[in-house]
């Protein structure tokens, strides 16, 4: 019976602001993690973390120091048998819930908490997190899911419906995944930091290595990003797909009007086009963008989106064609399945957030059992891959023409290597000093 007995946390940064890796129209920090470690009585220890930009991830570190004694001292088959009461321990703190609701610093501490747990889980079980959802009962993973404040929009009922149903054809869906892997776009030709030769010679480098869909960012000077999305369209030619994000910059007329030029370039979506907790804001900017271009063109958000109600909601107004998620934003992986269940329930496909430190790890585990048990189809999903920081990590994420290779070591991929731990440790790693 393994026992968690201390949580370790480390807060790592990384100094992407000092090349522009990672810039967009209102972001340009240094790519860190809140990072932990559940020490037990066993062989294993759980790696969880969550995602920050540089300064304020002190804070994180401190949240999930606040938060540790819901974890320490229980064992992993007690937090096994009860897995949506352990989470609801975590975001319904009767004191540190107040710093939320289920949002914010709270919400990912909480993120990188859950997810180390659900490593140790996979590793326990010797295999890969997607591997563990994807042969778990449908009750198992219907009692895993929080329906508090969502089951107007999805029911258990309807929820274990998706899950059976995910069980038809699972063993081709993951013959095929195996055998080709899972689409994906880059965004690493696209940073709004980097100068016009960069972007060009990014887009045909990544265009001659088998990316079909890659993603710019926007929001910056209309004229500079009408520019830039003439340079990569001119690279990659009409036939891939070119995503745009303006990472919540613009207010709602304003994103219409700059969509009235940027329409020209076919963009496949728009992402974040406005504040990311303005669902009435994203549902006329989808309906403007759906008149622009003939509904050729989507509106994409959730990489910041607190919680499965902010889900809801987008999905009820009908303010997105496509789902984002952020597998350390939102209360771990017990809240993303909420949030792939609810994406099926209403058909809209989920294409996850990555990039940052890590993510592209987490979110390929989250997009193939999605494939697998939940959406069942390709058809419009892709993961987001960004090309840096993979190299800390024990289990990196693997890539070949353009798709994501199944990952097959257990666990949830989010162990990181401890040289990169003492390297990048902030303020006393040799990198800050």
């Amino acid at each position: 019976m393994t026992r968690i007995v201390e949580v370790d946390v480390h807060d790592v940064r990384f100094p992407t602001s000092r090349t522009g890796d990672g810039s967009d129209a209102i972001n340009r920090g240094d790519y860190s993690a809140t990072y932990a470690e559940l020490r037990t009585d066993g062989p294993h220890v759980g790696a969880g973390f969550t995602f920050t930009n540089g300064r304020g991830n002190e804070l994180t570190c401190a949240a999930v120091r606040a938060l540790s004694h819901h974890v320490v001292g229980r064992t992993l088959s007690e937090l096994a048998a009860g897995p949506a009461a352990f989470v609801r321990s975590l975001t319904a703190d009767p004191q540190l819930r107040w710093l939320g609701p289920e949002k914010g610093v709270i919400q990912l501490a909480t993120g990188a908490l859950v997810n180390a747990v659900w490593d140790l889980r996979a590793k326990s079980a010797g295999a890969p997190l997607w591997q563990l959802l994807a042969e778990m009962s449908t009750e198992e993973l219907v009692a895993c899911v929080d329906f508090h404040h969502i089951s107007d929009a999805l029911t258990p009922a309807e929820a274990a419906a998706i899950l059976d149903k995910g069980r038809v054809g699972l063993a081709e869906r993951l013959a095929d995944v195996a055998r080709d892997g899972f689409p994906s776009y880059t965004t690493s030709v696209g940073w709004l930091g980097y100068p016009d030769d960069k972007v060009r010679a990014l887009a045909r480098t990544a265009y001659d290595q088998g990316w079909r869909a890659m993603k710019m960012k926007v929001g910056g000077d209309l004229d500079d990003d009408v520019r830039r999305a003439a340079i990569i369209r001119e690279e990659i030619g009409p036939d891939a797909l070119l995503m745009m994000d303006a990472n919540q910059v613009w207010d709602v007329d304003e994103a219409i009007v700059a969509m009235t030029r940027l329409a020209a370039f076919g963009p496949y979506w728009i992402e974040e086009p406005t504040h990311a907790d303005d669902v009435l804001g994203h549902a006329r900017i989808r309906r403007a963008v759906d008149e622009l271009t003939g509904g050729a063109c989507r509106v994409a958000t959730g990489e910041v989106a607190a919680n499965r109600v902010i889900f809801k909601q987008l999905l009820q107004a009908r303010a997105i064609g496509v789902m984002q998620v952020d597998a350390c934003r939102v209360a771990g992986v017990n809240e993303v399945l909420a949030e792939l269940l609810l994406a099926a329930k209403f058909g809209i496909p989920v294409c996850p957030h990555a990039g940052g430190v890590g993510l592209c790890e987490l979110v390929q585990h989250v997009a193939i059992f999605d494939y697998l048990r939940v959406g069942t189809a390709l058809e419009g999903r892709m993961i987001e891959y960004v090309d840096h920081l993979h190299e800390h990590f024990e289990d990196p994420v693997r890539t070949r023409e353009g798709r994501y290779l199944l990952p097959d070591q257990p666990g949830y991929s989010a162990t990181m290597r401890p040289a990169s731990i003492a390297e990048f440790s902030f303020p006393d790693g040799p990198a800050w000093r």
